[in-house]
């Protein structure tokens, strides 16, 4: 659409506009260097919904300075949302995820209306989300993109322990999304499939790219054993790759870790992790 019309407008509505792509992308028809910059050629007034944190690829990689850049000539006006409404839980539940997702690992929140548990076993994990889906419907497993995955029309699956099932299945042509279908229960979700998607109850396997650092008590992560080669292509145009690499994988744990209304269940496959999991929910019991 850029560059084809040049149709102006008054004003320009964006929702999730940290997905707008930042550099050239033929597969998108997109060959300027990025979509934000165009939009404000062309529209008098703009208003973006832009989170940080849901950004999960490099060609739609934000970051602070560049976002100043492309707004430092225009007048601006900053409204920071500060409370969501998909989590049914306390502040702490979100404090702990945010914690989480920059690396932190705290006491777990107090028990609450809200079911957050931690699992040893991902199969169980897996038998309890069957059960709380036939009780409330719209649960399900998701997990990091650890596990290989192509686009080929066979199956490929996650693999935990005793825990085995495939991968969601591509279906483009299916009238439902993923989260709605009544057999994505016996399927592995992956942040493409439930991203911008609401469940009751989710079940995640932080898979083997997220470790834990004994000595500092951090969590650390591994973008060799990452899978989602895509998310990273492009990084020639990024200052800071590795640091970008990191962001990225961190972005993926929360949209997967805020998907859920009612409960969240999570498993970890390192065992460092695991073991430190274990002992943080023995000492909230």
């Amino acid at each position: 659409m850029f560059g084809q019309t040049h149709r102006h407008t008054d004003i320009v509505f964006i929702d999730e506009a940290h997905l707008l792509l930042t550099r050239s992308d033929p597969y998108n028809r997109f060959r300027q260097d990025n979509q934000l910059q165009e939009i404000i050629k062309l529209a008098r007034i703009v208003i973006l919904v832009f989170d940080p944190r849901q950004t999960l690829k490099f060609k739609g990689y934000w970051d602070q300075e560049k976002l100043q850049e492309i707004l430092a000539p225009a007048t601006t006006t900053v409204v920071r949302l500060t409370d969501q409404f998909r989590i049914h839980a306390n502040s702490d539940v979100i404090t702990w995820i945010r914690n989480f997702c920059n690396g932190k690992l705290t006491t777990l929140p107090a028990i609450q209306k809200f079911d957050f548990r931690i699992y040893d076993d991902a199969e169980k994990m897996y038998h309890e989300i069957l059960r709380k889906n036939t009780q409330h419907g719209l649960c399900r497993i998701l997990s990091t993109y650890d596990y290989p995955y192509t686009l080929n029309g066979e199956d490929h699956f996650v693999k935990a322990g005793q825990f085995r099932l495939r991968w969601d299945r591509n279906q483009p042509g299916h009238p439902l999304p993923w989260a709605e279908r009544e057999d994505s229960v016996n399927e592995v979700g992956s942040v493409y499939t439930v991203q911008g998607f609401d469940l009751n109850y989710a079940g995640v396997i932080l898979g083997p790219s997220v470790g834990y650092d004994e000595k500092n008590d951090q969590i650390i992560l591994d973008p060799s054993k990452y899978e989602d080669g895509a998310a990273f292509s492009g990084r020639n145009h990024i200052k800071n790759s590795e640091a970008a690499k990191i962001h990225v994988m961190f972005n993926a744990i929360f949209v997967l870790l805020t998907r859920s209304i009612e409960g969240l269940f999570l498993y970890a496959a390192n065992p460092s992790l695991r073991a430190r999991l274990h002992e943080l929910n023995h000492l909230r019991n």
